[in-house]
Parts: structure tokens; sequence; C-alpha cells
């Protein structure tokens, strides 16, 4: 079998006609449309240019340029009848017609005042039938950005606006093309995507002639969605066969709308059919596309083979010693498939959203430690602003101060060695280093710059590090948006992904760790939501009505970078730890993990994953709970809070060459000088308290992790066995209540 190559084309034009084309060595394309005899391909391009490609071996290009005064945003449709007619609609809304053979070529199609109500034309392919109104009349579908179905009709050479407008309720995001053929021989039907996930199907009678209000009325026919899924909006669906429409959903499957016995998961191309027999009523079948399994196509990779990206193989059983076991879910539940249905819980949802406000230490407490280099450097922000480094240099562990004119919120990412920090302002800043010096970057302030409230919880997976032209962080604006931040090559760009329908973001729960190219998130109703960076496609996860999730950052848990199975954890509205599982024989599943004990709830995001089957959590009490697998059961395990026998608290760091270095103690006012005190570390006046404070901690190392106490001091608990852990050392920082001994300095 010879297999197809591909063929790269590039658009050339002649140098005495396209002076515009050559402005630009690199001629990006937005979309492209086959015309109807299969002889050209028409382009739009991202500068707003019309191209046709006539011809592939050689290429023959064509730029066909844009309207005066306007662009080309989108190709609408194209002429049967004539293949060199080409309907577009510009970035503004407006419908053109380019018809080369003409002077002037492009021409304009006003809209009528009735149209102009529902708002200018969104930039989508429409649809374009014959004959609805007699046998030479043409009839072109489009919606507006008010997600209305309009119609621009030519009837005895005269040409006229049609307003059908929408399902109540409902805003239309786009449109099915016809096959040339259709099923049905009374009517047309148009097959169109809604905002909210759902198809309908409008029948239009042929031959309507003028009066066609009467039978509007009842024309619009629900599909609704998969009872798993909805219709990713704004995207149409395919028609390849009568009685047969592929739709993308939003989870990244793909679905079939077909009439019972013509179609399905297990149903080919059908040539031959009873047309007298089939049923007039559609049904769904869910199609699982490859890249569905997790939700991305993250094992079509060269480890896993090539066979596996077609069959989906899944995670066998030995990939891992922690997979658990398959019956496992518990007592009375089943596969978490349904939507939560639409009315009095949607609203109650909406509402709660917009009435939940933030603690105002919010982003302190979950973003106020962050890590740099395992087993070398992190940040901490102080509740006063202030930005410390702890670092280990020349065999020595000390304090570095980083200033800047506004006090800091938090340390929201760390990409390639610059730290990402948001001011009490809402700006995003970078702190790094150039030119053997440290240097502040306002990303705020850049183009589309956006004040923010968060960011992703942990910096990437171990073993997963990897630096690509496509790398970016994610961050929560102020409006509870989701906000893309290109950093790959130092080519910072932000990009608006917008945020779940009828809902405002809190929190990010993960960005990549468990799944490539999907970030997890909280909305501030407590439900779970996942954003496809591919796609820019948002699906809501199925969550029972009585689980609400806490908008705190959760952690990824996966056993292995080769394994697909894993968990996301984050915590409940009332205090209890909540595990979102995913294996190949269950698919999602919610697990409910409660809390250590009757009278303690959990009370500070989750701490990062360790060896796959570990993390911690904090207690109400101040102690810290070890939730770990044994034997493919779950177990606690109270790890306490550091504690010296002797009362001693002094700084429990190990300082390396300390007998040649001076031990310097600080003010308990930071914004002071720098001046060097010795103070008696045996002190009973100091305030000291070593139980753990309700901050996110981070991890130090692959077997370490870094908390910080109700004093302001910070400990550091080492594993020492499989699930044995012990409290490695106490480290004095320089805002703590409990005076301890350190060595600082100041960042240059």
């Amino acid at each position: 079998m010879k297999l197809t190559d591909w063929v790269e084309l590039k658009p050339a034009f002649n140098q005495s006609t396209n002076k515009e084309a050559e402005q630009s060595s690199v001629i990006q394309m937005k979309s492209g449309t086959v015309s109807y005899d299969g002889l050209r391909v028409y382009f739009c391009t991202k500068t707003g240019l019309l191209l046709e490609l006539s011809e592939v071996e050689p290429p023959r290009w064509e730029n066909h340029g844009r309207p005066p005064g306007a662009d080309v945003a989108a190709i609408a449709d194209m002429a049967r009848i004539r293949t060199d007619l080409v309907y577009t609609i510009s970035s503004t809304g407006d419908l053109y017609e380019y018809d080369k053979s003409s002077r002037p070529s492009w021409k304009k199609h006003l809209q009528s005042e009735e149209t102009d109500k529902d708002g200018s034309l969104v930039p989508l392919q429409g649809c374009m039938i014959y004959g609805l109104s007699g046998d030479h009349s043409v009839s072109l579908f489009l919606l507006t950005k008010g997600g209305k179905l309009v119609e621009r009709r030519l009837h005895q050479r005269k040409w006229k606006w049609i307003t059908h407008g929408s399902p109540e309720d409902h805003h239309l995001t786009s449109i099915t093309p016809l096959l040339e053929d259709e099923l049905k021989e009374r009517f047309f039907s148009l097959f169109l995507t809604t905002s909210t996930g759902s198809v309908f199907e409008y029948q239009i009678p042929k031959h309507l002639g003028t009066a066609q209000e009467d039978q509007i009325s009842e024309a619009w026919q629900n599909h609704m969605h998969p009872p798993n899924a909805k219709a990713a909006r704004g995207i149409p669906g395919l028609k390849f066969q009568l009685g047969r429409i592929l739709f993308a959903l939003d989870d990244g499957r793909l679905a079939e709308l077909h009439l019972p016995g013509l179609g399905g998961q297990n149903s080919g191309p059908t040539n031959q059919f009873n047309r007298k027999k089939l049923s007039s009523k559609y049904i769904w079948s869910i199609l699982d596309a490859p890249e569905s399994e997790g939700w991305n196509g993250e094992y079509c990779t060269e480890e896993r083979g090539p066979m596996n990206c077609i069959a989906g193989i899944k995670d066998e059983p030995n990939d891992s010693g922690n997979i658990r076991s398959l019956t496992r879910r518990r007592k009375g539940t089943k596969a978490q498939q349904d939507y939560l249905s639409l009315g009095t819980s949607r609203s109650r949802l909406v509402k709660a959203s917009e009435e939940y406000r933030f603690p105002d230490n919010w982003i302190n407490t979950s973003f106020r430690l962050r890590l740099v280099q395992a087993g070398v450097s992190f940040f901490i922000i102080t509740e006063a602003g202030l930005i410390f480094e702890y670092l280990y240099a020349e065999s020595v562990w000390l304090w570095l101060r980083h200033d800047h004119s506004t006090p800091m919120r938090g340390a929201l990412g760390n990409y390639n060695g610059s730290v990402f920090f948001v001011d009490v302002y809402g700006t995003l800043l970078i702190r790094e280093r150039s030119n053997n010096e440290l240097a502040w970057v306002n990303c705020t302030a850049m183009r589309k710059g956006r004040q923010i409230i968060g960011g992703p919880p942990w910096d990437g997976m171990s073993g997963k590090l990897k630096v690509t032209a496509e790398d970016a962080l994610f961050f929560v604006s102020k409006s509870g948006r989701l906000l893309q931040f290109s950093v790959a090559l130092r080519k910072f760009k932000w990009k608006d992904c917008h945020n779940p329908p009828e809902t405002k973001l809190a929190c990010i729960i993960d960005q990549e760790v468990f799944r490539e190219n999907i970030v997890f998130v909280v909305g501030r109703n407590g439900r779970l939501y996942q954003y496809n960076k591919v796609t820019e496609l948002w699906h809501e996860h199925h969550q029972s009505q009585h689980l609400v999730l806490s908008r705190l950052p959760g952690t990824a848990m996966r056993p292995s970078f080769f394994s697909l199975t894993g968990s996301l954890f984050m915590l409940s509205e009332d205090g209890g730890l909540v595990e979102y599982h995913w294996n190949a024989w269950n698919g999602w599943n919610w697990v409910e993990h409660g809390t250590p004990s009757k009278d303690v709830t959990l009370v500070a995001p989750p701490s990062p994953c360790i060896k796959g089957n570990q993390l911690f959590l904090i207690g109400s009490d101040g102690n810290i709970y070890l939730r770990y697998m044994d034997q493919l059961i779950w177990r606690w395990k109270n790890c306490g809070f550091p504690q010296n026998g002797d009362g001693d608290t002094r700084d429990q760091t190990e300082m390396g060459a300390n007998d040649r270095m001076q031990e310097v103690c600080m003010d308990n006012d930071p914004t002071a000088n720098l001046n060097i005190n010795l103070e008696n570390p045996n002190d009973q006046n100091r305030k000291c308290d070593p139980k753990v404070a309700p901050t996110r901690p981070i991890p130090f190392s692959e077997d370490s992790v870094i908390f910080e106490l109700r004093d302001g001091r910070l400990a550091e608990i080492q594993k020492v066995q499989d699930s044995k852990w012990v409290w490695q050392r106490i480290i004095g920082t320089p805002t703590s209540s409990c005076k301890g001994c350190y060595l600082t300095g100041l960042a240059s």
C-alpha cells in the first residue's frame, strides 16, 4: 500500500501585481473552503486576504485581496453554479460578494433595519440552499452575533434579508452545511449548535414563496446532546451521509446524530437503505476518538507505539504498583456519566457564583511559597508584602530580600528560572536575571494584560520538564476569566480564554500535569471545569449537586509519566478531601475521602503529590496529615507538627561552614535596617507556636516538603521510608515572631 505524502504549499505571487502579499515573508492561513466542483480551494489569511489555490503541481496561487475598507474574516460560502463567486464576512460583521469577472470585483450586501437589530454577522461558515423559494432562487443562511438565524435570499433577481430567529432562550453558534442530496423531500433541515451545547434542527419547507411566518413557530426541533457530553460551541457538524451527522463534543470526543438503523459506533457507510422504513427521529451515538481517553491524545506517543493511537490501548495493570482495585468504587455509586440537569439547581449555582467573595488573605495563603530550584532555593511572601528568597550558596543557607516599589501578594509561577509575582493591585510581575543583574518585568502593562488573582498551583511534573515554543502559564483574572500568557523564547503574549458559561473562575486546580494541554479549574460556583488549550473548548465535569468544591488550588497525582491513570485532589467546601479519579476501566469517578477525624477539618490546599500515592493535608488542629495508599487502601497518618523536647527553638538549619560564618538575628520589624543582633535562643518571652499554619505547602525535593508554622517560621519534613516521614529541621525567617538565627542579604 502506497502512503500519501505531505506536500507543503507556500503562497507565492507575481511581484508586479501582488505587492500587498509580498510585504510579509510568511502568510498565515486562518481557514479554507473547497469549491463545489473540487477544483479550487479558497483561503482566508490572518491578515484578512482572500487567496485562491487552483493547481497543486505546480502550485498556482491567486491573491484576490480584500474588500475596500474591510477585510476577509471568514468565507461564508461559494456559489454552486458559478465556482468563481465567493461570499465572505468581514471582522465587522458585513457580508461581501467577490466576483472576479465583474467590475468592481467586491460588492457589499447592506443589511436591512430588521436584521440590523439582531446585530452584525458572525464570521463563520454559512449554508447555501438552491430552490428554496423557486427553481432559480438562492438562499444563504448566516448567523448574527445576537445568536439569530438570518437568510440572504436572491429571488427573481432581487436580494432581500429574512430573519428566522432562534429557539426560545437559545443562542445559535454554528450551522452545519447540507449535503447535495437530502433525505427528506418535503423540506430542508439545517442543524445548528447552541451556546449551551445542544443541537437544533430547523426544518424549512421547499417553495415557501413569501408566506412563511405560520410555519416557523414549530420548525425548531431540539435534539439536545448526548447524556454524558455537550456539543462543542461554535463548531459546525459534518454531514457525511444521509441521516448521519458528526459533531465534536466539548470533552474531545465525537458523537453521531443519526436515524435509527443508519448509524452508530459499529456501523460503517451505508450505500443502500429503504427511505420509507426510516424513522424521522434522530438518536445519539458516542464515537470515542483516540484522543478522548483522558481527554487528549497524550498516549499517542512514540513510546506507546503507533497502534496505540489507532486502537486506543489502555494502561496495563503492571504500569505501576499503585493501580487500585477495580472494585474500589463505593457502594451504591455508579459511573458518573450524566450532566447535572438544568433548572433550579443551575440557577442556584449561578447565584452562588455571583455571590462568592474571596477571603482577604486568599492569594497570600495559597501562593505564599514558591519553589525555584529543588533543594537550593525558594521564595516566601510575607503578610507585609516583602519578598524573601531562601538560598543555598557557597555551602551556606541565607535569606535574600528582593525589593519592589509595591507590596506583593503571592508567587504564582516559575518558568525557566524566572519567577512570577502578583502585587496588591493584581499586577503580574516577573523577577528575572538580565546581564548578571536582577530585574523586574511588568506583564500586566503589556498589550491585553490584565489584573490577576491566581495562577497554576505547581510548575510541572517531575521527569516531564520541557521547554517548547508553545509554553505558556495560565492565570485567573480579577474578573474571573482564564488568561494564557505565552512565555516561550521570551515572546510574551496575553490571550483571553474566557470562562465557562454561567460562572466565573475561582482558581486553577492543575495545569498540564494530569493531562497535557488541559487546564482544570474550579468555578466560583464550586464546580469542576476543564479548558482545552488546543481546541479552546470548555467542558463541565459531572458533579453531584450536593458536592461543592472549595475555591482553593488542588494537586494532580499520577503514578508515573507513562501512566494515564491518576487523580485530581481538592478540598470540599466543608473541609473534606475529595478525589476525582480516572482509569481505563471505569473512566472518571468521584471519591470522597472525608477528614482524618470527626473533630478535624482540612484548612489549606493539598501538598504536591509524592511518589504517585502520597500527599499531605493541614488540619484545623495545626497538625499535618498524610494521606497515602497502602496495599490498594487509602489510609490516614497523623504527622503532628515539629516539636523540640528540650524547648530549644533555635534555627535548626544546617549552616554548612558555620564555624566561619557569623550567626545573625533579625528584628521583629522586617522593614527596619538589617542590624545584627544576637538573641538568647532559650528566651521564654519569644512568641513561638510550632503548629502548622493554613498555608499551601511546597515541595523542596523529591522526598521533602516545606510548611509554614503559625509563628512565621518554616519547617521541612522528609521521607525516610516508604510512608515514614520525620521532621528534618525548622527554618527561622526574617519575619517570624519566634526569632531565630540566620544569614540575610539584599538581592541586586
